[in-house]
């Protein structure tokens, strides 16, 4: 395994299955440390329903479909609350139907910011957010200019994968990866090839202290909402990188250097569908 400060990674990541009630519902889960998650992914493993994505960044009852171009919708039986190890749910049947099996996938971040870019020097654009160095992992709202601008991540490495949307209107997801390059963009809720642009990042890298953004509505919309999920890189506990594919039947080997506990994976030149897997449901 490779070298890392992480001893524990539950304290950074979990995911959890559990199963509506369409009812007050309080999920609880099921590491030896509590963690207070900041970034919540659920998905009902039953049925259709859309993906519902909630951060404390925005707030409890805020939530984005990471499936679907819908705007931010406020819900208020939907995520409630952020808890100390878990969070809670109301009522709303896409995140919390009765007797369905459903997954979330819930990452900590922890410790806010606000830089005012004018004032601190750090990136063009003003920034609020919340982040964790210890896992690289960051969630930032800004208010987009529709100029090529770059905004404060938070954290003390480069980003090696950005995942923005515009909150409203609707707008489809942006997804940065460095092995892509700097011109180019995935969709996240699209099954498409990846696309070359220079609108989406200014064809400029993330750096320890800010990503870039250009002119696209997507990543950037003048006067719009936007929020970002940032990911660095850290040894022994995440990796961000591509591979080449051989058809076998065994399929590819990649090397992290550590057993993966969430993996999502885009075969990115043709409409393939994004792929998540993870260390709680079948892994065959």
């Amino acid at each position: 395994m490779a070298y890392t400060d992480i001893d524990n990674p539950e304290l950074y990541f979990q995911t959890k299955i559990f199963t509506g009630n369409e009812n007050t519902l309080a999920v609880t889960f099921d590491g030896s440390e509590n963690m207070q998650p900041d970034w919540v992914w659920i998905k009902n493993r039953a049925d259709t329903y859309n993906h519902s994505l909630f951060d404390s960044v925005r707030g409890a009852t805020k939530r984005i479909a990471s499936n679907a171009t819908l705007a931010e919708a406020t819900v208020a039986a939907s995520l409630t609350a952020f808890n100390s190890n878990g969070f809670t749910l109301g009522n709303d049947t896409t995140s919390n139907a009765p007797n369905n099996s459903h997954v979330s996938w819930n990452w900590k971040a922890g410790t806010s910011f606000t830089n005012d870019a004018s004032s601190t020097g750090i990136g063009s654009i003003d920034s609020t957010g919340s982040f964790n160095n210890d896992a690289g992992f960051s969630i930032v709202s800004f208010t987009g200019t529709g100029s090529n601008g770059t905004i404060k991540h938070g954290l003390s490495t480069a980003p090696k994968m950005l995942i923005i949307k515009r909150r409203s209107p609707a707008q489809s997801w942006s997804v940065y990866h460095a092995s892509l390059g700097t011109n180019k963009r995935l969709y996240l809720d699209l099954t498409d090839a990846v696309e070359t642009t220079t609108s989406a990042w200014n064809n400029t890298a993330p750096t320890s202290s800010v990503f870039s953004v250009g002119t696209s509505n997507a990543t950037n919309g003048n006067g719009e909402n936007m929020i970002a999920y940032c990911f660095a890189e850290k040894q022994g506990y995440s990796k961000f990188g591509s591979y080449t594919g051989n058809g076998n039947a065994d399929g590819t080997f990649i090397y992290t250097g550590f057993k993966p506990a969430f993996i999502m994976v885009k075969r990115a030149d043709d409409t393939s569908n994004w792929q998540i897997n993870d260390n709680k449901r079948d892994v065959d």
